[in-house]
C-alpha cells in the first residue's frame, strides 16, 4: 500500500473524485483519523449506494430512507467494504466532509484536520475480518505517510460528535486496528 505524494491518493484503492469537498485551512496539520460506519439503506451491504451518496448521484426513487438524506451532501476519504474493497473519494490534503459539527480536544470541525474512514456496517452487526485487516494496512500506511498522525490520535465518530453519532459502534473490536 502506497500513497502518491503528489495526489494524496492511496494505492490500490478505486479513486471517484467526490464533489463534495474542500481545501483544508492552511493552517491545519492532519492529525486525527476518524472511523465511521456506513450502509444504505440503512442495514443492506453490497449496494454501492454508499458510492452513490458520496458522489451526488444517490436515486431518491429506489429507498424511502433516501428521500431523508437527498439533501445531504457528504463524504469520506475512504470507505472500506465488507469483502476489504477500498475506495477513495477525496485526497487526503482536502477537507472531506465527514465529521459534521464536532470537538477533538477543545478543537472543533474536526473535518479541517482529520482523515475519515468509513467502514460498511452498522454499529450492531459484526465487521468483516477483511475490513479489519484492509483498516489495519490504511492506517500503518497513514502513520506512516503522515508524521503529524498516531495511533492515540485514531477514534470513532462518537468520541467527536457524542451527542450526535455512535458509530463505528460496540460492534467495532479497537484490538483487531491496535498499531505498534
Amino acid at each position: 500500500m502506497h500513497i502518491d505524494p503528489k495526489t494524496h491518493v492511496i494505492t490500490p484503492a478505486q479513486y471517484l473524485p467526490s464533489p463534495n469537498k474542500n481545501e483544508r485551512p492552511a493552517d491545519s496539520a492532519i492529525d486525527l483519523i476518524v472511523i465511521h460506519n456506513i450502509s444504505l439503506p440503512p442495514g443492506q451491504f453490497g449496494t454501492h449506494n454508499v458510492q452513490k451518496f458520496f458522489l451526488n448521484q444517490l436515486d431518491v426513487r429506489v429507498h424511502p430512507y433516501f428521500e431523508k438524506i437527498q439533501s445531504l451532501c457528504v463524504s469520506s476519504h475512504l470507505l472500506i467494504e465488507r469483502k476489504g474493497e477500498l475506495t477513495q473519494f477525496v485526497p487526503f490534503n482536502e477537507r472531506a466532509w465527514h465529521a459534521g459539527e464536532s470537538v477533538y480536544q477543545g478543537r472543533t470541525d474536526c473535518n479541517d484536520f482529520s482523515i475519515g474512514i468509513e467502514l460498511e456496517g452498522t454499529d450492531t452487526e459484526a465487521y468483516t475480518q477483511q475490513q479489519y485487516d484492509k483498516l489495519k494496512q490504511v492506517l500503518t500506511c497513514l502513520l506512516a505517510h503522515y508524521p503529524s498522525l498516531s495511533a492515540e490520535r485514531i477514534v470513532g465518530h462518537c468520541d467527536i460528535a457524542p451527542e450526535r453519532k455512535t458509530d463505528p459502534g460496540s460492534a467495532f473490536d479497537w484490538g483487531q486496528i491496535s498499531i505498534p
